[in-house]
């Protein structure tokens, strides 16, 4: 009966360990996608600032009295306020991300501390079933 009753617990702290396995996996694979979605919100923020660069720069070299009125396209008024537009937004999903990828960690190291706890005890109780195996074939060889 013990026997049977320790074989369950080694099985269910294998079940958990494995279980384990696969959140730690599932979790380095999001925080794989939260890396490529900061990649991907730098990237349009490029897009976006370049297409407001043009847009201005454009507007600009056609309009003689904007040409008048300041040295380059970047001094009309309007231009800064697009930038911050999009540089704000930007920022938001950076916050949200950088969170979600916390999160993220925080579980991990909770997840690979469990796993750490789980194989020690599980080594543990090996180790403490072979030398009770050895004592009492021992005991049986020495009777």
């Amino acid at each position: 009966m013990a026997i049977a009753n320790l074989h369950e617990t080694l099985l269910s702290y294998t079940l958990r360990k494995n279980q384990l396995n696969l959140e730690i996996t599932q979790l380095q694979s999001q925080k794989t996608l939260a890396t490529y979605s900061q990649a991907d919100s730098q990237s349009l923020l490029s897009s976006q600032k370049h297409s407001v660069r043009d847009y201005f720069k454009n507007l600009y070299e056609n309009d003689p009295e904007l040409q008048a009125k300041y040295k380059d396209y970047t001094e009309i008024p309007d231009f800064e306020a697009e930038i911050d537009k999009y540089t704000a937004a930007y920022q938001d999903q950076l916050d949200e991300l950088t969170a979600w990828e916390t999160a993220i960690d925080a579980q991990i190291t909770t997840d690979s501390a469990e796993l750490e706890e789980i194989n020690a005890y599980m080594e543990s109780m090996k180790s403490m079933l072979s030398s009770n195996i050895q004592e009492d074939f021992n005991y049986g060889l020495n009777g």
